[in-house]
């Protein structure tokens, strides 16, 4: 079930935001930007400027999840950096202004590929250089030293890779809907399996094709967006759930389905990780628990969406078939690691 659409109450975030940004016209206009499996996107409009605006979902939220101000927080230092994000504009913690804490941020123009169709109709030579920018986009974040950007107190590093697991464990007996063998079985595995981590770095999160902003010629990333779930960790996790992404197992979990199985000229999973290695010096031989913790984690948010979906807490389409993704996924992971 999918909840009606809760309207924003504009005079109090006209009235908030006219004390915060110099010449803020009023008038303010709000539009739900559909699409979206977490946190809510509107876009807002004063005159002839427009921002993104942030909140998080309705209904049962994880603990950790859906952390608005982590998003702003990273941004924030990130600006100005080689990675290019939505410039930051400000964070209400106080919920009376729209009933959640909210980030706003620049509106940045350009094209998002959701879709498979949006790939198909790309000339080959484009479908591969929009793959091969989304790994340089990735090495350009991981190459950022989290202090020089005021970063280096983000997250705590240390013994990352076993708290992720027992994370996600954590996350999926809040939310579950539903026993699943499989999930205690993947669980016990990877933190059976864990291996030496890799030099801590900045972890995006949820690192995927959809996420990015490129320029309207597709020449190069205008922003990386969805920071919710960013720490200071071992960035190989985002290689590993990227990779989890050219998956089309993940379909029913995306908005619009897997984005990269739109053409056979997208790179495969051994060329994103031949890319990803000639770019990095990191230790790639334990990949495969990276891409089992990747699907784990996938699994357990897509639970998650499910369990809302059933609330009748989602807002905007497809939440449907969102739980019916989570036993294939939890198979896939269960693959990886040999089963």
């Amino acid at each position: 079930m999918t909840a009606d659409l809760r309207p924003l109450d504009l005079p109090a975030l006209e009235a908030y935001l006219a004390d915060r940004i110099p010449g803020l016209a009023g008038g303010l206009r709000v539009d739900f930007v559909d699409g979206g499996r977490s946190n809510l996107t509107y876009a807002v409009h004063a005159g002839d400027r427009s921002w993104a605006l942030r909140r998080p979902p309705f209904g049962t939220i994880a603990p950790s999840a859906n952390d608005i101000h982590r998003e702003f927080r990273v941004t924030a230092a990130l600006a100005g950096s080689t990675v290019p994000v939505a410039a930051p504009v400000l964070y209400c913690a106080d919920p009376a202004v729209i009933g959640a804490p909210f980030s706003l941020a620049a509106w940045v123009d350009g094209v998002v590929i959701r879709a498979p169709g949006q790939l198909a109709v790309l000339a080959p030579s484009t479908v591969r250089a929009v793959g091969h920018s989304m790994i340089d986009l990735l090495l350009r974040l991981h190459s950022v030293a989290p202090a020089s950007v005021g970063l280096d107190a983000f997250g705590r590093p240390e013994g990352f890779l076993l708290r992720q697991v027992h994370r996600w464990k954590q996350q999926w007996d809040v939310v579950a809907t539903r026993p699943s063998a499989d999930a205690d079985e993947l669980h016990r595995r990877l933190a059976a399996a864990v291996p030496p981590q890799s030099a801590p770095g900045i972890v995006h999160g949820d690192f995927r094709l959809d996420n990015i902003i490129y320029a309207a010629d597709l020449s190069g990333a205008a922003a990386l967006l969805d920071w919710e779930m960013a720490t200071i960790g071992d960035p190989l996790t985002d290689l590993g759930l990227l990779l989890v992404y050219t998956d089309p197992v993940c379909a029913p979990v995306l908005p619009h389905g897997c984005p990269v199985t739109g053409s056979d000229h997208f790179p495969t999973r051994d060329e994103l990780v031949a890319g990803y290695a000639a770019g990095t010096s990191r230790d790639l031989t334990h990949l495969t628990f990276y891409e089992a913790l990747g699907y784990y984690k996938l699994a357990v948010i897509a639970e998650g969406v499910h369990r809302r979906f059933v609330e009748g807490m989602t807002v905007g389409s497809g939440f449907e078939t969102v739980g019916g993704a989570v036993p294939g996924l939890l198979a896939a992971g269960l693959a990886r690691l040999g089963r």
